[in-house]
């Protein structure tokens, strides 16, 4: 059973599926920390506020509200909402808190693609076939580290950045890991201009990706 604080239809924004059609999972739970971080209303699990899945697939607004859903139950929801995508995103919150290989496995079997966005904070727990995209958090007020074994079986390394500490903070972490075959990008945080400058010069200097959240340049979700 997940916890699960919203699925919803839309445009991948970041990253190497930037542009793909793609139904989102947002699992509730994160004891990172991130202090800019966009989804602090996953971040608590409270009993309280537990629905049915059917209130939080209408959802208007963001809440900390969340509904306990199996692989199955998600896979019906998909039905019966219409949904077209067959790349689906799982994302939170702080996905890897959860054993994520049932849920792939079922998507897998039903002619879905998976993609995992984690901190890295966790051990990955999902087929090897599922893309994994880690945007690595590193000393947030959560007090986690980047684990050795989500740096290695990420797929994609996509950082946030806006001061150039932050970079230097990734070329430290990619002495860690081979990169001959992931995708690494620097992602500006919450769009600011200057973080956005700083991007695209380091990408330029060390070769990197640029990853800009498309989905809020065109203000959808």
């Amino acid at each position: 059973m997940y916890k699960v604080n919203e699925v919803f239809e839309t445009i991948q924004g970041e990253g190497s599926f930037t542009g793909a059609a793609a139904i989102f999972i947002r699992l509730q739970g994160c004891p990172v920390g991130c202090s800019w971080c966009d989804t602090k209303h996953t971040w608590e699990i409270k009993d309280t506020l537990r629905q049915p899945l059917g209130d939080i697939v209408i959802k208007i607004a963001e809440t900390e509200h969340w509904a306990e859903v199996s692989p199955a139950e998600l896979l019906a929801l998909f039905a019966t909402e219409g949904y077209q995508a067959k790349h689906v995103v799982i994302t939170g919150g702080e996905p890897c808190m959860y054993d994520l290989n049932p849920l792939c496995h079922l998507l897998h079997q039903h002619g879905y693609s998976t993609q995992i966005e984690t901190s890295g904070t966790f051990e990955v727990k999902a087929p090897a076939d599922t893309w994994v995209t880690v945007s690595p958090k590193v000393n947030m007020a959560g007090g986690y580290k980047v684990l050795q074994s989500a740096l290695d079986r990420a797929n994609e390394i996509k950082h946030p950045v806006a001061m150039e500490k932050h970079v230097d903070e990734l070329l430290q972490l990619l002495q860690r890991t081979d990169t001959t075959a992931k995708l690494v990008y620097l992602q500006p945080i919450s769009q600011q201009r200057r973080a956005t400058e700083l991007a695209i010069a380091m990408c330029k200097r060390h070769n990197f990706r640029l990853s800009v959240q498309v989905h809020k340049y065109l203000g959808i979700s």
